[in-house]
């Protein structure tokens, strides 16, 4: 099994550009990063092991330290990545929505949609705390900053309250976070579209009683 080693910061592992020049190098980048994503969901950070990513991946050990000197490294790799992929999935949505209220429930609606088919993704996430710090936080503080920006420019708009902020932002973030993880995760059979509704009813009106 492969030991946790951090990695090196030298002068010549940060000058190795690794990034592929050929669609075949992305093709097997992508691979590695997918199969990552299974091992390190299945097993957790410190079961996984190289060998075990590219024998589900199907590459041969030495295609690995083409792009990655250790199994950190691919972790910390597939954090982005799994960032990355959420930001493409959920963004398109978001914008083609009429208005901000409108964009907090499609963008919901969408991430509910990605855990189901990425349940991974909370099990990477959060092993990130410990073992790439940084990137745990990078995660979710680029992902509340597009919010930020979105309430922002809702508000400007007029659409929604102008007092708008951060805190908003980061409130609406942890009711997607723990709606992702009880209905994403541990409730495929429940119906995500009135989740979603029931929540952006709640962030639109409040909790107070109506009349």
């Amino acid at each position: 099994m492969d030991q946790p080693q951090s990695v090196p910061e030298t002068a010549e592992s940060e000058s190795r550009d690794k990034t592929p020049r050929t669609e075949r190098g992305r093709r097997t980048l992508r691979k590695l990063l997918d199969a990552a994503a299974v091992e390190f969901g299945e097993r957790g950070f410190h079961d996984a092991s190289i060998s075990g990513i590219t024998r589900r991946a199907g590459t041969a050990l030495g295609s690995f330290y083409t792009y990655f000197d250790s199994k950190e490294e691919i972790f910390q790799a597939l954090v982005r990545h799994m960032s990355e992929l959420l930001r493409d999935h959920v963004t398109p949505e978001v914008q083609a929505a009429p208005d901000e209220i409108s964009a907090e429930r499609i963008g919901l609606l969408s991430f509910l949609g990605f855990v189901r088919e990425h349940k991974e993704i909370y099990r990477i996430i959060d092993e990130a705390e410990f073992v790439d710090y940084a990137s745990y936080r990078r995660h979710y503080e680029t992902t509340v900053e597009r919010m930020r920006q979105r309430l922002e420019a809702g508000a400007a708009r007029g659409e929604i309250r102008a007092d708008a902020s951060e805190v908003h932002a980061w409130a609406i973030a942890g009711m997607n976070v723990f709606l992702g993880m009880r209905y994403g995760l541990w409730d495929e059979s429940a119906d995500i579209d009135e989740v979603a509704r029931i929540a952006n009813d709640m962030l639109a009106n409040g909790l107070k009683k109506k009349d």
